[in-house]
């Protein structure tokens, strides 16, 4: 299995003070090539390591599979160039289980992912709204503000690599009941860490996860919100700003949709009745100020 980090050989400048030679660890961003059935469906700029979840998570995000059942085995095989003989771990072929639809052969021209942007040039906006097999709009979980507003914190202290290079995303999942942190990936792409949690769940026969908050560094695109919706998700959490297709996605799809998580405040973006404040629905909650202040 390939590294996390590295170490790389610098020159370390500092105004006022002058320059210094010196060795410094970056985040490790490698590709990956996923095949289905021998077949090549996508490629994504990844940090190693739980690439079998990372795969797995991929296929529910895209709709191809929504359940442990359906996913059969995964194997590191050679890449490009190597004659097949050599495993650069860098080629992850994804068998799924008997009778489960292979995905359409024409699939892989429209996929290609960045650590940066997630995945890029599908054919239409229609094709990136995938519908999920587990929808959230009925969960009915109730979570305190509380709890939310203490995450950020929480995922921040488990990012061990973060703490090494300063240059990975993460992702966690935590349980709404008990908050509990159930798990906790890093990847220098923001989406490849969710679908890495994603797959954690599918590859433990955990989907849908009802009654869990996915809270997650940096910002909250549509396609982090697409992951959520397509694993059952109710509750997203972000450190930063939603985008404005994110926010629509997620009153859309019945993602309670939080951001700007950051100290005592946060921003709710949609289904706020799912977020508690002293005891009462923060929709509730924000009608009664409004009341006020009239």
């Amino acid at each position: 299995m390939g590294r996390i980090t590295t170490r790389r050989p610098i020159l370390k400048l500092t105004l006022g003070e002058g320059a210094s030679r010196r060795a410094d660890t970056l985040a490790v961003e490698e590709p990956l090539e996923i095949r289905v059935a021998g077949s090549p469906l996508a490629v994504t700029m990844r940090t190693p390591g739980h690439d079998v979840e990372l795969a797995a998570g991929f296929l529910v995000s895209e709709g191809i599979i929504a359940e442990g059942a359906e996913f059969h085995s995964a194997i590191h095989c050679g890449g490009p160039g190597t004659g097949g003989q050599e495993n650069t771990y860098n080629v992850l072929d994804i068998n799924l289980a008997r009778g489960v639809a292979l995905p359409d052969p024409d699939a892989a021209r429209r996929f290609y992912t960045t650590s940066s942007c997630g995945v890029c040039g599908k054919a239409s906006i229609d094709a990136v709204r995938t519908v999920s097999r587990h929808p959230v709009d009925q969960d009915d979980v109730q979570v305190d503000a509380e709890q939310i507003a203490a995450l950020p914190d929480r995922l921040r202290a488990e990012q061990a690599a973060f703490d090494k290079t300063g240059g990975l995303h993460a992702a966690a999942l935590f349980d709404a009941d008990s908050g509990e942190l159930l798990v906790l990936r890093e990847d220098v792409g923001r989406h490849n860490a969710v679908d890495k949690v994603v797959g954690w769940a599918l590859l433990n026969d955990r989907l849908p996860l009802r009654r869990q908050i996915l809270q997650v560094s940096g910002r909250a695109s549509f396609e982090l919100v697409q992951k959520a919706a397509m694993a059952g998700i109710p509750v997203l959490s972000a450190v930063s700003a939603p985008s404005s297709l994110a926010a629509e996605l997620a009153e859309e799809s019945g993602v309670t949709l939080a951001g700007f998580v950051r100290g005592r405040s946060m921003n709710i973006y949609s289904h706020a009745h799912r977020v508690r404040v002293d005891g009462h629905a923060s929709s509730a909650y924000a009608e009664e100020g409004a009341q006020h202040a009239r």
